[in-house]
């Protein structure tokens, strides 16, 4: 796990805004996953979560203000967190001021419908070069008709660790594009889902609106933050 936090893109939002604008105006291609703590957790577990994230060409930010915490704990410096949700906006602005193009693939359908519609009115020059639910059969298939579409940037919402493992299955055979594992940010930039108030996304609080908000989460919360910090300070005491 210590090396997984070594390789935190370490720099501030802003700058890794400047970064993925450069890749966009370049035509380049970059991999982005969005960590939190269950993933980090599923790499203990997991080998192949694990090569995924090592991977050289795999860029990994700290979703979670979590992740941000563990690294410092660990004497890892990351200045700040960089929630996926704000990422995805940040690609569509750009994308649109740049005129590229976008695949969205994930979501159930009437929440894709949503998003492409919102994207359309607030983002007219960003071409949604094709669309695709997370209820496809055959996901490789999707694959390949992104492979032969060459989006700029590809958005894919079907959850940790399946969006990105799909990602790097696929991402040396694509040319170009950047390309995110979501989560549940396309119920967020639809509209079907309100993301937490002002007070709890600056104090850092996310997480524990969405635990007000659906109680069932705590389980989850406790097998994957809980867990991932008794993990973290275990790793710090033999530093």
């Amino acid at each position: 796990m210590l090396d997984i936090f070594k390789k935190l893109y370490k720099g501030a939002l802003s700058e890794f805004w400047e970064l993925t604008e450069q890749k966009l105006k370049n035509s380049q291609k970059m991999f982005i996953v969005t960590a939190n703590p269950e993933i980090f957790s599923l790499a203990n577990k997991e080998q192949n979560v694990r090569d995924m994230l090592m991977d050289d060409d795999t860029t990994i930010i700290a979703d979670g203000i979590g992740v941000v915490k563990g690294a410092g704990m660990l004497g890892i410096n990351v200045a700040e967190r960089i929630p996926g949700v704000e990422l995805s906006e940040h690609l569509l602005k750009t994308g649109n001021s740049l005129q590229k193009s976008i695949f969205l693939f994930g979501a159930k359908s009437d929440v894709l419908d949503l998003l492409c519609e919102k994207i359309k009115v607030q983002y007219p020059r960003l071409n949604i070069i094709g669309s695709c639910d997370g209820y496809a059969d055959d996901k490789d298939a999707v694959f390949e008709q992104i492979k032969e579409l060459e989006p700029d940037i590809v958005l894919v919402a079907l959850g940790v660790p399946a969006q990105e493992m799909l990602i790097y299955k696929h991402i040396k055979d694509l040319g170009r594009g950047i390309f995110v594992g979501v989560g549940g940010s396309f119920d967020v930039l639809s509209g079907a889902k309100q993301r937490a108030p002002e007070f709890f996304i600056k104090h850092n609080l996310e997480w524990f609106y969405r635990i007000l908000k659906e109680p069932k989460r705590i389980k989850r919360f406790y097998n994957n933050n809980i867990k991932f910090l008794f993990e973290v300070r275990r790793l710090k005491s033999k530093k």
